[in-house]
């Protein structure tokens, strides 16, 4: 399956990295490198295309206003350095929200969702959502949704807890946490992310999680309960 996309950023160093990832990927056409939202509707309105790779903040319309305007947009991968957009982008539906710098690996998962929502074949799509690729110890390993029990923050790392195993990857919690169903897990606290379905009991401020008992933060209770409900 051939993906053609577009990249919208106004940082040129920026758009050479793109550029650069797309050409290894095997099933993306670059058809435009675009330097502003405006060039990139016209191109949008000239040529068929499956995937935006946009930038949020732009001089005179920002990725965001950009996708507002438009009435109908293909699938959509944000590129941003500021986490804090990460909602409203889920918001418009798009399809990952990748945070700069990010690298090679993560920027291939976010383009494999674009084609399973791309793809007229539902199983695919359903498929590319059971898991996902993390970088650990110069390799990619992959980690089901389902096996997850609990991410801890350790710094500018993350330990992710499995049935089977304990994966540690450079990445912060807050970067891990934009890339998980919400529907299936739940920030707990500064240092915690929690599978609903790994736990077993809520008790004061803490959760039980594979015989382990984890904080609860303030701020966070009241969303874990809603959730849990």
């Amino acid at each position: 399956m051939n993906i053609n996309c577009i990249v919208v950023d106004d940082e040129p160093i920026a758009r050479d990295i793109l550029k650069n990832y797309i050409e290894q990927v095997p099933y993306l056409t670059l058809v435009a490198s675009c330097e502003d939202a405006f060039e990139a509707m016209r191109v949008l309105n000239a040529n068929d295309i499956d995937l935006i790779i946009l930038d949020i903040n732009m001089p005179r319309l920002t990725g965001f206003e950009m996708l507002r305007s438009l009435k109908k947009y293909p699938a959509v991968i944000i590129t941003s350095a500021y986490p804090e957009y990460a909602l409203e982008g889920f918001e418009l539906s798009v399809t990952d929200y990748l945070l700069k710098p990010f690298s090679f690996p993560r920027f291939v998962q976010a383009t494999e969702k674009a084609v399973g929502k791309t793809s007229e074949t539902a199983p695919t799509a359903k498929q590319e959502e059971l898991f996902l690729m993390v970088k650990s110890d110069k390799k990619l390993t992959k980690i089901f949704f389902d096996d997850i029990s609990y991410i801890e923050a350790y710094g500018n790392y993350i330990f992710i807890y499995t049935g089977q195993e304990r994966v540690m990857s450079k990445q912060t919690l807050t970067q891990f946490e934009l890339q998980l169903p919400a529907s299936k897990f739940a920030r707990i606290h500064k240092s915690y992310i929690a599978s609903l379905k790994a736990i077993k009991y809520l008790e004061g401020n803490e959760v039980s999680i594979a015989g382990k008992k984890l904080p609860v933060g303030k701020v966070y209770r009241d969303s874990l309960m809603s959730k849990l409900r």
